[in-house]
């Protein structure tokens, strides 16, 4: 309705102007100098009053939207003017400014919602511009590094030396761990960072999380399984050396005298001769499981070199090819791109690599169409990475947290040294190993490298 009145009114004012203008220049033409006048006043003064409306309009709108830019939503506008133009323009300013009004009040409502929760959360917060300036930082953050107030990353060199380079040189979508150490205790930290947009200004989001307590969980885990396991394997080997120990004790000594040699058997005898050599078997397992162990504490560091994912999985692909027989699995290795190199010791990759395969390959042993690929490439994170896919019966949730536990196995044969070994030289590595499955339709292993 304003609009329309606005428009009745600048085609009114537009028309007399035209008019006043035609006979202007046909007072000229006729030398009509009183007409002359007259049309000249008039002509001016509907010049001013255009002018005066549209002033009039166009400050009453700049005065709007510097009350919006100023968050300034008192600014009212009469409603109780004659001009019918300017009344309805009025109402529909003081209706758009209740309008933002309302949205302002409820964006203030959930901003200081959004930052409560901020402050109360468990983990630290933090974000900082290029320039290193600190636009917001939890509570939390500032409890776990014990400085107050943040404002720039500066001051972080004041908490620790080290922890201000990280933030100094952190990149978009990184992880890093740090072990924070001041006077009362150990703070393992783990921080990683992700980039942010507002308002035209780049910004470095960083989240930060003391996970001591959780590495003293999982320790105390990994400690109770592996005990659990070590327990089990030495009493499987200690279990039968002391019964036939005891046997073999029961022959030579009777009421707790020797039993004289000519009271001795030849079946007695021989089987001590057969105990002697059970003993002796489940020693030299005992001794090849310690062993293990000391192969799996003693692994040495990577000597690492430029190695062509292609040449490497080709190599792979030689060895185990002859573990298959004909038409029994399908066994394929891929390297995309083609030219992918691994700064990696291609010895220990390797043996990872053949441990792996080899237990695929077993998996797929009575499968129907069984399968194993062999998978090189580079994910969306740019990290290099080799997976090793089979479509055997799978590995079951209950065994998923088990299967990297040193010496523990579901196989008769084995030491279940491999997958430990081999997790323990992705660490070497800088990498990582995991594995997903989905029983009776695939399990991917997957060696990441930094």
């Amino acid at each position: 309705m304003a609009s329309r009145n606005f428009y009745i009114q600048m085609i009114i004012r537009v028309l007399f102007l035209t008019f006043t203008a035609l006979v202007l220049a046909f007072s000229v033409s006729k030398q009509w100098y009183f007409t002359l006048g007259i049309s000249a006043v008039a002509l001016i003064l509907l010049v001013f009053s255009l002018i005066t409306f549209l002033n009039r309009t166009n400050r009453k709108i700049a005065y709007f939207f510097d009350a919006i830019k100023n968050e300034d939503f008192t600014l009212r506008f009469p409603e109780g003017v004659t001009i019918e133009s300017f009344k309805e323009l009025n109402k529909s300013l003081n209706r758009v400014n209740g309008l933002i009004q309302e949205v302002h009040v409820q964006l203030q409502v959930r901003e200081q919602y959004y930052q409560e929760i901020l402050k109360q959360a468990s983990i630290g917060i933090m974000t900082y511009n290029d320039k290193g300036h600190i636009l917001f930082a939890n509570p939390t953050l500032e409890q776990l590094l014990d400085y107050t107030p943040l404002n720039h990353i500066k001051q972080l060199k004041q908490v620790d030396e080290n922890l201000y380079r990280i933030f100094k040189n952190f990149k978009p979508f990184e992880r890093k761990l740090f072990q924070l150490t001041n006077e009362r205790e150990q703070t393992q930290l783990a921080l990683k960072s992700t980039h942010l947009s507002l308002d035209g200004q780049s910004l470095l989001l960083v989240v930060v999380q003391d996970i001591h307590k959780e590495l003293d969980e999982k320790e105390t885990e990994s400690w109770v399984r592996l005990i659990r396991v070590l327990t089990h394997e030495i009493m499987n080997t200690i279990t039968p050396i002391a019964s036939i120990s005891d046997s073999i004790i029961k022959y030579y000594r009777k009421g707790g005298k020797i039993t004289p040699m000519a009271e001795l058997e030849e079946s007695q005898i021989k089987n001590t001769l057969k105990g002697l050599e059970v003993i002796k078997e489940q020693g030299s397992d005992l001794m090849d499981f310690v062993q293990s162990y000391r192969s799996l504490l003693h692994v040495p560091e990577p000597n690492k070199s430029l190695v062509k994912g292609k040449d490497l999985l080709e190599k792979i692909n030689v060895l185990m090819s002859a573990r298959l027989l004909d038409g029994e699995s399908e066994f394929k290795v891929f390297c995309k791109p083609e030219d992918l190199e691994f700064y990696i010791d291609e010895k220990q990759i390797g043996q990872v690599l053949i441990n792996l395969v080899k237990n695929a390959l077993q998996s797929v042993e009575y499968a129907n169409n069984g399968k194993v690929h062999v998978m090189a490439g580079i994910d969306t994170n740019g990290s290099k990475y080799i997976e090793i896919l089979d479509n055997g019966p799978g590995i079951s949730p209950e065994m998923m947290d088990e299967i990297f536990v040193p010496f523990f196995t579901t196989k008769s044969e084995g030491t279940g040294i491999g997958l430990s070994l081999s997790k323990r030289v992705m660490q070497l590595h800088g990498g990582n190993i995991q594995v997903r499955s989905i029983p009776k339709k695939e399990t991917v292993f997957r060696l990441t490298f930094a």
